[in-house]
């Protein structure tokens, strides 16, 4: 079991405060530029000893080839010890997943919204939200145009799909057992 959520905010800051004692180099990469230059300056103010190898807001669309090759050049140009990757999901996970191969960075994190809460331009929910799943119900009150998919209708469709394919192959084990028995 889980003894608890891995939390972006949290994981990112950890994170932070270890490269910092270690002498280790970060990237950011995602996020709007004026958040990033927050959040620079929030995490050299927490961590006055970070290497901050580097940073890039990528644009809102879909990338070009030529895009992806030249920010992946970037980064390994830059030769950070750990990749913080803050474009939401499911497009950070997507994005770790098809360049994984070809970045040379030891650690990659997908931290979500982390950039967005640790620089300041939006607030968290209050612990006590966090500590009981709701979270979710928050960001949705502050931003319900913009996660209102997410949280109503992909999320659903989500729980319904697995709940499917996860009776479905309890019945297909059931089944195999009772063949098996005759």
């Amino acid at each position: 079991s889980i003894a608890e959520r891995v939390y972006g905010p949290n994981l990112m800051l950890q994170a932070c405060e270890m490269a910092e004692t270690s002498g280790f180099s970060v990237f950011l990469y995602g996020g709007r530029a004026q958040t990033l230059d927050k959040l620079k300056t929030n995490l050299l103010k927490r961590f006055p000893s970070l290497s901050i190898a580097g940073a890039y807001s990528p644009p809102f669309r879909s990338l070009t080839p030529d895009e992806e090759i030249r920010i992946i050049t970037m980064i390994n140009k830059a030769s950070p010890d750990i990749l913080f990757v803050g474009l939401g999901a499911p497009k950070q996970e997507k994005w770790m997943a098809r360049h994984c191969d070809r970045l040379n960075v030891p650690v990659t994190l997908g931290v979500g919204a982390a950039f967005d809460f640790l620089s300041g331009e939006k607030r968290q929910a209050s612990i006590w939200m966090q500590r009981r799943g709701l979270e979710w119900l928050y960001r949705l009150l502050n931003e319900p145009t913009r996660l209102w998919k997410r949280y109503l209708l992909y999320n659903p469709l989500f729980v319904t799909l697995f709940l499917g394919q996860l009776i479905g192959a309890r019945f297909n084990v059931s089944a195999r057992k009772t063949e098996h028995e005759r």
